[in-house]
């Protein structure tokens, strides 16, 4: 039996005060990404200094201002790193890294050493602040945790008073979302109060949920807490670091931005230890999605993918969130006739907002195309069928033909599994186009009867074909080419046949333009029905090929 009570729930945040949930999120926060720091220590293979470089230079390309690179003085390789950045001069003047460094003072030394030349840096300190890790990792009280942040602020400010570049404080209470408010509070206050931030020269907050312990709101709970209740709020910027322990760390960091949360530390594609950091694209496309400029440069998807992927060596999972190679694909039958029947509405309108069932964004706006949209296997429907000939072939199935062939496709995808849109056009192709056995046309001549006749049978047509690869030939007259064309065949054929729907459209526009016709046919013997479909330079032409094509799917033709 699963042994659940080995586990203790864990406290939530009595603070019935809460405003966060009437919020909205209506602008982009501070993003930091932590992408050559805290998810470059949780790759199996981490990335060495030229790696690290391109990394860094396509994290400014997509607009992200702050950027932690390392741990300085903790690894030659980090150290190595950030050394390269300032002697080749690749750090904008805009942008600001960010050191990270245990409240140690041969650390800070080293740190302080590493960062020499930077114009500007964030030196980044912390201490584990949890209930637990005071108890079985440090054996400490309250004030002895305090003592250590306070220490480690001093040693920062007083080596940045001699630095020549500008240097930002943030102090994280590591493993925030299992400390005690109260002594969070304390301890960030403390901390603030030996920095001195002013909110000309603020200093940052970053409230990480290093281990995500509970459901989204009770983080939310607890940074609207902190934030009301911190000293001097107006110079600090709070910054959140969510992790993904429970599967929610985009949730976590939503909440918290409604919360009040400045600022947002993660990596892209949410790569970090166990289960990850937050996903900053997945935040920001998420922004996109509502209307809001998530001020990052992130319209080109597949070239974020690919430099992540090669720098990382962590593939992106096809079902992730805006990057997955399946996310904008349609398997279910009803979603593909929602998404056919959502795009032909916006251009019909001509709407000026992206509304289509099941597809929150308009997949080009981010680089991707609409060419994996719809995908058929054994669950797709005749929707999805439909979608596939018109979007990628031209061919726009009249309504009552979709259920027709779309049983075509199924029973190939239940044999094989998925089936690709050339694979269903060759199937359309054998099933209609080229069904010209047994009778084939080959010549079709027409006749203008009105001025030589006084009836509705205005129209004469001359049809020369082959039957069973013996050519053969009519002559007959309707009130159309189309109607003539039917009679003839009946009589030559000896079949009682009817039209029960014709339609037609352009394949392509220009002086070489096709057209399609589509011929609804019944044998009023047996009550059987089918579609016939040609397609010719002429219509008329395109016209008749489908009627031959419906009578030999009928197989009406079967005379020799």
């Amino acid at each position: 039996m699963l042994n659940y009570k080995r586990y203790r729930r864990n406290p939530v945040v009595d603070y019935p005060e809460r405003e966060w949930p009437n919020k909205e999120i209506e602008k982009a926060p501070i993003w930091c990404s932590v992408d050559l720091r805290d998810g470059n220590q949780a790759l199996i293979d981490p990335m060495v200094v030229e790696e690290k470089i391109e990394m860094f230079q396509f994290l400014i390309k997509l607009g992200f201002k702050h950027i932690e690179i390392g741990f300085p003085a903790a690894s030659q390789i980090e150290f190595d790193f950030l050394r390269q950045l300032v002697d080749r001069r690749l750090i904008p003047d805009d942008v600001v890294v960010q050191v990270l460094t245990q409240c140690r003072e041969e650390l800070i030394d080293r740190t302080f050493e590493s960062i020499e030349g930077c114009k500007q840096a964030i030196v980044h300190i912390y201490n584990s602040t949890s209930t637990l890790q005071r108890d079985v990792v440090f054996n400490m009280d309250r004030e002895h945790i305090i003592d250590i942040a306070v220490k480690g602020t001093n040693m920062v400010k007083e080596r940045a008073a001699k630095f020549p570049g500008k240097i930002i404080l943030e102090y994280s209470p590591e493993s925030f979302t299992g400390t005690e408010l109260d002594f969070a509070l304390d301890i960030c206050n403390a901390v603030q109060k030996t920095w001195g931030p002013t909110p000309e020269d603020p200093m940052i907050i970053n409230l990480p949920s290093t281990v995500e312990m509970n459901t989204p709101n009770v983080y939310a709970d607890q940074i609207e807490w902190m934030i009301k209740h911190l000293d001097n709020r107006e110079s600090i910027i709070v910054s959140i670091h969510p992790h993904n322990d429970r599967g929610s760390g985009v949730a976590s960091a939503e909440l918290a931005m409604l919360a009040g949360a400045d600022r947002v530390e993660g990596t892209l594609f949410g790569n970090g230890e166990r289960t990850g950091n937050v996903d900053l694209m997945n935040l920001a496309y998420n922004m996109f999605s509502q209307g809001i400029n998530p001020e990052l440069n992130i319209e080109h998807i597949n070239e974020i993918i690919e430099i992540y992927e090669r720098c990382c060596k962590i593939p992106i999972h096809p079902r992730h969130p805006y990057a997955g190679k399946l996310v904008f694909t349609a398997f279910s039958g009803s979603h593909q006739d929602a998404i056919n029947k959502g795009v032909k509405a916006m251009k019909e309108r001509n709407s000026e907002f992206w509304q289509v069932p099941y597809l929150p964004i308009d997949p080009a706006d981010i680089g991707r195309e609409y060419e994996p949209i719809v995908r058929i296997n054994s669950q797709s429907g005749k929707g999805g069928v439909a979608f596939v000939m018109d979007t990628y072939f031209g061919f726009k199935l009249p309504k009552a033909m979709h259920k027709e062939f779309a049983n075509v496709i199924q029973k190939i995808s239940e044999h094989q599994g998925e089936v690709s849109p050339d694979q269903i056009m060759q199937s359309f192709a054998e099933e209609y186009l080229n069904k010209k056995e047994p009778i084939h046309f080959r010549k079709l001549r027409v006749d203008d009867l009105s001025s030589e006749v006084k009836s509705q049978f205005d129209t004469g047509v001359t049809v020369v074909y082959t039957d069973h690869g013996q050519e053969k030939s009519f002559s007959a007259i309707g009130n159309g080419p189309i109607d003539a064309v039917k009679r003839g065949l009946a009589e030559a054929l000896d079949i009682d046949i009817k039209i029960l729907d014709y339609e037609e459209h352009a394949l392509q526009s220009g002086s070489n333009s096709q057209a399609a016709a589509y011929i609804h046919l019944l044998d009023n013997n047996t009550g059987r029905v089918t579609y016939g479909v040609g397609v010719s330079s002429n219509i008329t032409r395109a016209s008749v090929r489908a009627i031959f094509s419906a009578v030999n799917r009928l197989e009406l033709g079967g005379k020799a």
